[in-house]
């Protein structure tokens, strides 16, 4: 053990990154860059504010054009040869809706998602800043617990020597022995644990981030925490979240853009309205060959060039469409009920979450403070049953229970702490107010290099 916390300080000492560890706005930034799940809420942006270019496109005129060459040949049965004859044709032609409620709608329809899609993005963006700290905390959290495991394992082990030897020596049961073992394996399973739990979650951060990272800041010992400003009221702060909660505002624009398809698919029913022009120009040539040619006293034909000019307009009244019509209605009802039920599905939950997190934040201050004094509190105890055992007055079990009671207690608090951290940034996610600052203003709270903590507190151990 020893031998490893060596190493393990040399290769910080000497490792580049040394010299500072990595903050929680550096994780972001590398998150910010590299975390494909943004990449496809950007790319879903994009697909989706398509669908307003092409349902605009359909009310807008439409222009092509055409042309062609033809070739003929023609053989007589009663007569020996054959004509052989050339078509060329080209022409312009032009359409331009003059009313169609269906595209007009759809047109409205594709507005309303196009702008739900900058919110959905916009809801990612802070998703991923709330997903980074929570895979940056999960880390600290491991590194704090993996260093109290440490330290429970290496108290386990001395208190089973010291138990082994007064067996030894006749001067304690088998069974302190026993105790004091089962405790020093379960203190090395703890370990074992932590350090495959550390491994994961690391592996975990770097999925977001898209490459390694050590070396975190972490929360230094005198870690204090406060209410942030402007979270007096909660029924304030649930009004906030309705209005600007960027998932809510995405879902209630699906909503709107939901009842513009029913319109769309009811105007299935009206009629449509189209005007349309067209330029054409077609000329034909040819040659005969054999009795053909005799008959027709030339052996080559031709017909004046034509030119056509066509300008219309067209009203499509829909008869019958077998049904499909009002199927379509139905199922753009059936697509708004939807949409309108998850809308208050969210908004409820939201309701809940904003509540929860701000009774989270609120007590979690006072949680802090109980958490960190039963620290303190574990501790002279379990110092005390030291002190204890040496003067005859406590038993090996007493030292073990207190130990693991210890144990408990420093897990407890550092889950408090980052938990605390964590709501806070929910808090400000759900209610639509998340920003780079608040990241900012956490990551000033980061103080201490949490894996240099860890192998001082190995070294110490030993």
């Amino acid at each position: 053990m020893i031998r490893r916390s060596l190493v393990l300080a040399l290769a910080t000492a000497l490792s580049p990154m040394a010299a500072q560890a990595t903050d929680l706005l550096q994780v972001y930034e590398m998150a910010r860059n590299g975390d494909p799940t943004l990449a496809t809420a950007e790319s879903t942006r994009l697909y989706s504010k398509e669908g307003q270019v092409q349902a605009r496109a359909a009310l807008l005129p439409q222009l092509s054009g055409t042309g062609s060459l033809s070739r003929t040949r023609t053989d007589y049965e009663s007569l020996s040869g054959r004509s052989l004859s050339k078509t060329r044709s080209y022409g312009i032609t032009a359409s331009q809706t003059l009313f169609n409620w269906a595209e007009i709608s759809t047109l409205r329809s594709q507005r309303d998602v196009s702008r739900a899609a900058d919110f959905t993005l916009e809801s990612a963006k802070n998703d991923l800043i709330v997903r980074t700290a929570e895979a940056y905390f999960n880390v600290l959290v491991s590194l704090e617990s993996l260093a109290a495991a440490e330290s429970n394992e290496a108290s386990a082990k001395k208190q089973f020597d010291y138990a082994d030897k007064r067996l030894q020596v006749g001067l304690a049961p088998i069974t302190d022995m026993y105790e004091a073992r089962a405790e020093y394996d379960q203190a090395r399973a703890d370990t074992i644990t932590s350090r495959n739990t550390l491994a994961d979650y690391y592996q975990a951060l770097s999925e977001i981030t898209g490459q390694p990272t050590r070396n975190l800041r972490g929360l230094p010992d005198d870690f204090r925490p406060e209410l942030p400003a402007g979270y007096g009221n909660v029924n304030e702060l649930i009004a906030d979240a309705i209005k600007a909660n960027p998932a809510l505002r995405a879902q209630q624009l699906q909503v709107t853009a939901a009842e513009s398809s029913v319109t769309a698919a009811r105007a299935g029913h009206l009629p449509t309205l189209d005007l349309s022009a067209s330029l054409g120009r077609s000329k034909t040539w040819g040659d005969y060959t054999g009795q053909v040619a005799a008959l027709e006293d030339t052996d080559q034909f031709g017909s004046p060039r034509a030119d056509s000019n066509t300008i219309g307009v067209t009203l499509t009244v829909p008869i019958f469409a077998g049904g499909a019509t009002q199927s379509a209605v139905r199922q753009a009802l059936a697509e708004r009920d939807i949409q309108q039920n998850t809308y208050e599905d969210e908004k409820r939950a939201l309701d809940r979450n904003v509540r929860n997190y701000y009774q989270s934040v609120v007590q979690g201050i006072s949680e802090i403070e109980a958490r960190r004094l039963t620290v303190v509190s574990a501790k002279a105890a379990y110092d005390a049953s030291l002190v204890g055992l040496e003067v005859g007055t406590r038993t090996v079990l007493n030292v073990v229970q207190n130990q693991e009671t210890l144990f408990t207690a420093q897990l407890d608090y550092a889950q408090a702490k980052y938990t605390f951290l964590q709501n806070r940034l929910l808090l400000a996610q759900a209610t639509g107010k998340l920003t780079i600052a608040d990241l900012q203003d956490i990551n000033r709270l980061l103080t201490v290099d949490a894996e240099a903590r860890l192998n001082s507190t190995a070294i110490s151990n030993n």
